[in-house]
């Protein structure tokens, strides 16, 4: 079977909506995948602002932006599709949505972006809410990327996603996946300080110096002694990792170097606590992904400390770098579609494996 999908992503950084069309083939039980087209949108600065100050919204308007960012999604996608001259070829969307809540130990999520409203822009079916019925079941609802991972990109042992937030998972028979610390969202907001949307390829970080006493204050955290499955919401960012930071009054090259060195020893962190194999002859592979890839100074301080473990950092083609998110989005939609599992709960801890999404039929009957 050929699947069309479009996949729709919008990371707790804040950079854009990322949109790709992907063709998925199943043969056997046996999947391949293409992203044939590709794009970000950037939001401006009002929609930054919006997005940013979403859970400070009163319950009407939260509705309101839901239904607006909903509309908004099918506008841009209308867009990607006249580009990029896809039309009458995908025959679903998928959409994530954008992260606004997310507390698993209330059993609740919210990621604004009505599917009806992006059904009726488009006028195709669409997927939304892939995360709620596995918060339902008890699950953390993420990270949810896992289920391409493992379908999708047999060929790696590791994956480490670096974007808003990084997460981690590990590619073996009971698939383990859990968000490692935040990235992306404390690194810009420092970036922002210094008068720049971001360190481009690590640059400031690498002309500052390491901060012992702010990195044992970040590594003691009390998130990071907590046993897997688990996930982080923004505000464990925006609100109580930057705020240290701040807090210790540095330099921005030295509060971005020891941020930087805080990624890397949590990902090493990570890597133990899921016990990967024994050393052998030949070195595991990880693939990373996500924004942070393009950072050169953490690349190079994750090379070195995960080299020692026998484990081989691989940066794809910027496609995957970019898009990854979209992709495995579209593929979650796929699965729903399919009525098959999307959510595996030995990621999330949920009670067990679902079909997660709700479902809207865009289309004339």
């Amino acid at each position: 079977m050929v699947y069309r999908v479009i996949g729709l992503m919008s990371g707790s950084s804040l950079d854009g909506l990322d949109i790709a069309f992907v063709e998925f083939q199943e043969t056997a039980g046996e999947w391949r995948y293409e992203i044939i087209q590709a794009a970000c949108y950037p939001y401006d600065d009002i929609w930054k602002k919006q997005l940013e100050e979403a859970p400070l919204l009163s319950a009407k308007e939260y509705q309101l932006l839901h239904t607006d960012y909903g509309h908004y999604l099918g506008q841009r996608v209308n867009q990607f599709i006249e580009e990029h001259q896809i039309q009458y070829q995908a025959a679903l969307i998928s959409s994530h949505g954008h992260t606004t809540f997310h507390m698993p130990e209330r059993k609740m999520t919210g990621q604004i972006g009505e599917g009806a409203a992006i059904a009726a822009e488009t006028a195709l079916p669409v997927v939304t809410d892939l995360r709620s019925l596995d918060i339902a079941l008890g699950g953390q609802g993420a990270p949810i990327v896992p289920i391409g991972e493992k379908l999708l990109l047999k060929e790696y042992d590791y994956f480490l996603n670096i974007g808003g937030i990084a997460n981690i998972s590990h590619n073996r028979e009971k698939y383990t996946a859990f968000d490692v610390c935040p990235a992306n969202r404390v690194m810009n907001l420092l970036a922002k300080d210094a008068g720049k949307e971001y360190d481009e390829k690590g640059q400031m970080a690498a002309s500052g110096k390491i901060n012992k006493e702010l990195l044992e204050k970040l590594n003691t955290l009390d998130y990071y002694r907590q046993p897997f499955p688990k996930s982080l919401a923004n505000d464990f960012g925006t609100g109580i990792v930057y705020p240290l930071i701040k807090s210790a009054g540095l330099s921005i090259p030295d509060s971005l170097a020891t941020y930087a060195e805080h990624i890397t020893i949590q990902t090493g962190n990570a890597l133990a606590a899921i016990k990967e194999p024994q050393l052998c002859t030949e070195n595991l592979k990880m693939l990373v992904t996500g924004g942070g890839a393009y950072n050169e100074w953490l690349i190079g301080s994750l090379r070195k400390t995960l080299g020692l473990r026998q484990v081989d950092i691989v940066v794809p083609d910027s496609l995957l770098i970019d898009y990854k998110e979209a992709m495995v989005m579209a593929f979650i939609g796929v699965l729903r579609w399919r009525q098959e599992y999307n959510v595996l709960s030995s990621v999330t801890g949920s009670s067990r494996d679902n079909i997660g999404g709700a479902l809207w039929t865009g289309q004339e009957a």
